[in-house]
């Protein structure tokens, strides 16, 4: 054995051998680095964050404001009175329409003031679209809801980590997001035409 191989022996012998904790202190360990392992693991994902999409959602919340500004959210307010009007032809505009341009141009929360146009058996549905596209619209245009991008922003994580197209998912976000606002405003104000009635009748029997 060489002089330098023994040396190395002599050092490793000397060192101090630490026993892993086992027990009740070797599962407060075992958690505690669970614990800032999540963390850690929370940092690498929004690095990858910061390095991806968010620079193209700043980019684009800055040219949808723009672009806002130069149409004018007092348009709005001509096809809120044309949405009030009575009729099958009209839900369209009042539930799918009027909600959609009203979460795109005034945001939220403000888009709800647009249901001052309607009448009062109408606000009810009006406010149940327009809360209920808030978060699809958030795929293609997240001025609308930026409050709660964080929302859409956990989604398309999981989606491109699998190796998903988030272009893809964006619009089958804002496709479903429409269809279910429509279907959510015509149950909503037949809900509330018979609830109104109901409590008409209870009304004249009282009196």
């Amino acid at each position: 054995m060489s002089l330098s191989m023994a040396l190395s022996s002599i050092a490793l012998a000397a060192q101090p051998h630490v026993e892993k904790p086992s027990g009740f202190f070797g599962a407060l360990a075992s958690a505690a680095q669970w614990f800032i392992g999540l963390f850690n693991e929370g940092g690498v994902v929004f690095m990858g964050l910061l390095t991806g999409i968010i620079p193209t959602l700043v980019v684009l919340l800055t040219f949808v404001n723009a672009l806002i500004r130069l149409i004018g959210p007092e348009k709005i307010d001509r096809l809120g009175e044309i949405a009030a009007r009575p009729g099958l032809i009209y839900y369209p505009i009042r539930y799918l329409v009027f909600p959609a341009l009203s979460v795109f141009f005034l945001t939220n929360p403000m888009c709800y003031t647009m249901g001052r146009f309607l009448p009062e058996r109408y606000k009810p549905a009006f406010y149940d679209s327009a809360v209920s596209f808030v978060h699809p619209i958030t795929g293609l245009f997240p001025h609308a809801n930026a409050g709660e991008l964080f929302v859409y922003l956990g989604i398309a994580a999981g989606i491109t980590g699998l190796g998903g197209q988030i272009g893809d998912l964006a619009v089958r976000y804002l496709l479903v997001g429409l269809v279910v606002i429509l279907l959510r405003g015509i149950l909503t104000e037949i809900i509330t035409a018979r609830m109104m009635s109901r409590r008409t009748a209870n009304e004249e029997v009282a009196a």
